[in-house]
């Protein structure tokens, strides 16, 4: 595929058109074995390499990162009121264009998708491609064994929408009032998991995502840090 040499390296992180524009005039950038004379020449970013200051520029079009996304971020872009799990980025993945593919709530922890691949999102999103989603959860009420079978069945919501059989492992339980558990579902309605447990009388207390697919969370990542996923656990997401 022919592109501009200014949108590469743009698209690849170098700078701005305005930076990238000096570069190749400082004599900084070249292409395959020759010095760029203008930032409009046209490369084949499968074929042509690019180097900045003797280093080769990788090309990237499509990027794929996974967020432990900390309470108080809602997942947006924008937000003129509350902060968004943008801010949390590095300035270097800031020109990808990044976007949460699906949301956690604000007070919800866990694993992030941010892409910049619209159609992967679509994909993983679509409740068609039966993609689990796995919340680990506090619950404040009785949950008892019984419930298993509920959550299999499905879960009368609260604006009578039926949910998708789900899978509900209870960690712990005091048969009372509080219960720790693993709550596996293939779709995402607005505050699904929270109403799923209000449907028989509960409330989640303390919600996180674990999993995504087959993919867990990187435990090892700090609050507000991110991972860019190899194609191999891109693949354990979408179950390819």
């Amino acid at each position: 595929m022919s592109m501009r040499l200014d949108k590469f390296l743009a698209d690849c992180g170098i700078g701005s058109r305005k930076d990238i524009k000096k570069i190749i005039k400082s004599g900084a950038v070249r292409v395959n074995n020759s010095n760029a004379s203008s930032p409009d020449i046209h490369i084949d970013e499968n074929k042509d390499e690019v180097f900045v200051n003797g280093r080769k520029t990788e090309y990237e079009k499509y990027i794929y990162l996974m967020m432990n996304k900390p309470k108080g971020y809602i997942s947006a872009t924008e937000d003129k009121y509350k902060k968004t799990v943008l801010l949390l980025l590095d300035e270097k993945y800031k020109h990808f264009d990044l976007f949460p593919a699906g949301r956690l709530d604000i007070d919800t922890e866990g694993f992030l998708l941010l892409t910049n691949d619209g159609n992967f999102a679509h994909n993983i999103l679509s409740p068609k491609k039966h993609i689990n989603k796995t919340y680990f959860a506090t619950i404040e009420g009785k949950i008892l064994d019984e419930h298993i079978k509920l959550f299999e069945d499905g879960i009368i919501i609260d604006d009578g929408y039926k949910t998708l059989g789900a899978h509900l492992e209870i960690l712990k339980s005091d048969n009372e009032s509080y219960a720790e558990i693993l709550l596996t579902i293939c779709e995402g309605k607005f505050h699904q998991v929270k109403r799923m447990f209000e449907a028989i009388g509960a409330k989640v207390t303390y919600l996180k995502r674990t999993k995504m697919g087959n993919l867990e969370l990187d435990e090892s990542l700090e609050y507000g840090q991110v991972k860019k996923l190899t194609k191999e656990e891109i693949l354990k997401i979408t179950g390819e």
